[in-house]
């Protein structure tokens, strides 16, 4: 936790381990003192399971959703942040801030959401799934009240490693979801203890930031960003398609629109992932966001320009047309 903590730019009193940042928001929302008619704001394009346990606070709590419409393609990057402030009102209990958006790739500018919410007395937990290891992290510098990230994604460390970090201004204690032995004994010690598990995972997170340390993390992040970028530039000219956003709203991962007609269903953006797989194997998803289908790519030091050019074929084959 020590390692993590200064990797982050926190303390280690104030970060614990948790499986993943679904069960980290899921830590926050389900300890926070909700009152019928509190109003809770994300955004329209939050993660999924985000959304599911809002929509049981909701039935449970009797709480009011407002959403933060998000334009994509993105004009810039602070009308992310505009969406957000916009949907702050006086009854404003809580924000859940995505700092990097999974379906489109694009980063929030925090400082201006939770400078908002400070001065309004409004909450914020920022999910923070893909922001560790893909961007500069600071966040004892940044006070969100509650950042959940995802080690086992940009970090590399295995699968079922996330972590909680909680501010000193944060307005309440949380607790794990799943309460043992130590109950009331503090922040780190419940969250470290909540039944027999398997810790290998949280335990080479240290193993995980030498390596990222060894190759260098500004280089890292740097080379992910570029990569990401060149193969979008390419899959653009190939697919004759635009950025939908500006480059410096993308970090590791870009989406790009789907560049053959196609309805914009659930069911064909299965079909035409499962036939890239298949077929290719290549593994991409394929979104429906604002009515249109999209694909994500995303870069990693292991891939190289091939593995992009690859895709740009798969997908301009006329095999992969619906």
């Amino acid at each position: 936790a020590a390692r993590l903590a200064d990797f982050v730019g926190a303390q280690s009193s104030q970060l614990a381990f948790v499986e993943n940042t679904t069960a980290g928001i899921n830590d926050v929302l389900r300890s926070f003192p909700w009152k019928s008619g509190d109003e809770i704001v994300l955004a329209d394009h939050a993660y999924p399971a985000v959304r599911n346990t809002v929509n049981f606070l909701v039935t449970q709590f009797g709480l009011k959703i407002r959403l933060a419409s998000i334009d994509f393609p993105l004009r810039n990057a602070e009308d992310i942040a505009q969406a957000y402030c916009a949907n702050i009102t006086e009854r404003t209990r809580l924000a859940i801030v995505d700092h990097v958006f999974s379906p489109l790739a694009v980063i929030t500018p925090l400082r201006p959401v939770i400078a908002h919410c400070d001065r309004l007395g409004v909450a914020v937990v920022v999910d923070g799934a893909h922001g560790p290891g893909m961007l500069p992290l600071a966040l004892d510098a940044l006070q969100p009240h509650w950042y959940v990230g995802n080690c086992h994604k940009w970090m590399c460390a295995p699968k079922g490693t996330a972590f909680i970090y909680q501010s000193a201004l944060a307005p309440c204690g949380i607790h794990p979801a799943v309460l043992s032995n130590f109950v009331g004994e503090g922040f780190t010690q419940e969250f470290d203890w909540q039944g027999t598990r398997d810790y290998s995972g949280w335990l080479s997170t240290t193993a995980a930031i030498d390596f990222l340390q060894a190759f260098g993390v500004d280089r890292y992040q740097r080379f992910l960003h570029d990569q990401a970028l060149q193969a979008a530039g390419m899959l653009c000219q190939r697919w004759n398609v635009a950025l939908p956003a500006p480059a410096e709203a993308f970090g590791a991962m870009v989406t790009l629109p789907w560049p053959h007609p196609a309805e914009a269903t659930a069911q064909n953006a299965k079909r035409l992932h499962d036939r890239l797989w298949n077929e290719h194997r290549i593994e991409v998803p394929v979104i429906v966001a604002n009515a249109r289908l999209w694909i994500r790519i995303s870069a990693q030091i292991y891939n190289e320009m091939s593995d992009y050019e690859a895709l740009a074929d798969a997908v301009t084959s006329s095999e992969i047309g619906l």
